[in-house]
C-alpha cells in the first residue's frame, strides 16, 4: 500500500459514515452497512503492520543518520581542539622564542656597555702610562738640552 493507504481508507470510512442515513430523532446518529466498513477497518488492519515497518525503517534510518552525523561532529570538534592545542603551543613556543631573543639582546647589550666601559677605561690606563712616559721623555730632552746649553755657555 502507498503512502496515503490508510489515510485513504479512513477519508472513505468517513465518507461511508457522512453518507449514511439519519436515524429518527437524533442527529448524532447514523445508519450505516456495517460490511463496507468492516472491509475498510480490515484493509486498514492489514495496512497499519506494513506502513508501521516503513516507519520504523525510517525511524532507524533516520537514526544511523543522526549517529553518523554525531560521529562526524564529534571528529570535527576533537580536530578542532587538537588545532587550537596545536595553535596554542605555537604561539606559546613563539612568545617563549620572543621572550628568550629579548633576554638574549639585553644580555648582548649589558655585556658592550662592560665591554665598553672596560676597552675606555684600560685605554684611559694606556694613555695615563704613554703620557707619563713622555712626560719623562720631555723632562730628559729638557735635561739634556740644558746640559747641552750649559755647556756651550761655558
Amino acid at each position: 500500500m502507498d503512502e496515503t493507504g490508510v489515510l485513504s481508507l479512513l477519508d472513505e470510512l468517513s465518507d461511508l459514515i457522512e453518507d449514511g442515513k439519519s436515524v429518527l430523532g437524533s442527529r448524532d446518529r447514523k445508519q450505516i452497512d456495517v460490511g463496507p466498513a468492516l472491509d475498510i477497518l480490515d484493509e486498514i488492519r492489514q495496512a497499519f503492520p506494513v506502513e508501521f515497518a516503513q516507519a520504523r525503517q525510517v525511524v532507524r534510518e533516520r537514526q544511523g543518520m543522526l549517529e553518523d552525523t554525531e560521529i562526524e561532529c564529534n571528529r570535527i570538534l576533537e580536530d578542532a581542539r587538537n588545532q587550537a592545542l596545536i595553535i596554542a603551543s605555537e604561539q606559546e613556543i613563539v612568545r617563549i622564542a620572543q621572550q628568550q631573543a629579548e633576554n638574549i639582546l639585553a644580555d648582548a647589550r649589558e655585556m658592550e656597555r662592560e665591554t665598553r666601559a672596560g676597552a675606555e677605561d684600560y685605554a684611559d690606563t694606556v694613555f695615563s702610562h704613554i703620557e707619563n712616559t713622555l712626560d719623562s721623555l720631555n723632562e730628559n730632552v729638557r735635561r739634556c738640552r740644558e746640559r747641552l746649553n750649559n755647556k756651550a755657555i761655558r
